[in-house]
C-alpha cells in the first residue's frame, strides 16, 4: 500500500516551527470552577432554612 510522502520527511515542519510560550489562562479550568460553584451552592443551602413544599 503506497504512503503519502516518505518517512524521511516526517516531522519536518513541526521541528522548524518556532516555539511560542503559552498565554496565561484568564479563567480557571472548568473542573476546578465547577467544584468551587458546587461548594458555594452547598454553603447557601445550609444557610437557608428548609422550606416545605405544598
Amino acid at each position: 500500500m503506497p504512503s503519502h510522502g516518505s518517512l524521511t520527511k516526517a516531522g519536518k515542519v513541526r521541528s522548524q516551527t518556532p516555539k511560542i510560550p503559552p498565554k496565561p489562562r484568564k479563567n480557571l479550568a472548568p473542573r476546578i470552577r465547577n467544584r468551587k460553584e458546587y461548594l458555594r451552592y452547598l454553603q447557601r443551602l445550609q444557610e437557608q432554612p428548609m422550606r416545605r413544599r405544598r
